[in-house]
Formats: C-alpha cells, structure tokens, sequence
C-alpha cells in the first residue's frame, strides 16, 4: 500500500466518521472533550481529584458514542477517561422545533 493510497483511505474513513457523528448526535445531551479523544454523550460526571499534590480529572460517561476512526464500534455503555489535562464538558443546544426533513 502506498503513502498516497493509505491517506485515501484515512481520508475516507475521516469522511464516514463525519458523517456517522451527524447522524447521531441529535441523540446525545452532552459533548466531552479530553486531550486524546471527543465523545457525545447523554450522562457525564466530571471530578478534580488530587493525589500526591497532582490533580487529575476522574470523567464517567454512560450511553456514549466515541469519535475515533479506528474503533470498529463507536457506541458504548460506559466509559471512565482518567487525565492530567483540562476536561471541556458542554451541554448541547436543543432546538425548540424541528421541521420534518420529507
């Protein structure tokens, strides 16, 4: 496999991934981001914790989808992210209507 034909197939795999999150998150509550990976998620619970003088951020998330091209199953039940930097947790916006797409 070549350079070229390997960055068309990551590039394809980024494009499906896009289009798996667009479908999806109308599903979830909240986006969480932590330094190695982005989850949709609908229950999230975020603790600063500190041991030895370090703090570090204890994050668990149940009913998630998890953005990475290279997880053959993106939907999973629960999730613990155990980290040392900065969590971003957001609470999506829901739109009051939605207009039928037919």
């Amino acid at each position: 496999m070549s350079a070229e034909d390997l960055e068309k197939y990551e590039t394809e795999m980024e494009l499906q991934l896009y289009r798996e999150y667009r479908d999806v998150v109308g599903l979830f509550r909240y986006v969480v981001e932590t330094e190695r990976r982005f989850y949709l998620t609908n229950q999230v619970e975020l603790e600063a914790r500190s041991a030895d003088g370090e703090v570090y951020f204890e994050v668990t998330m149940a009913d998630a989808w998890v953005w990475d091209m290279y997880r053959p199953a993106r939907f999973v039940k629960n999730v613990r992210v155990v980290t040392f930097k900065d969590v971003n947790v957001e609470e999506l916006a829901k739109p009051d209507l939605e207009v039928p797409t037919d």
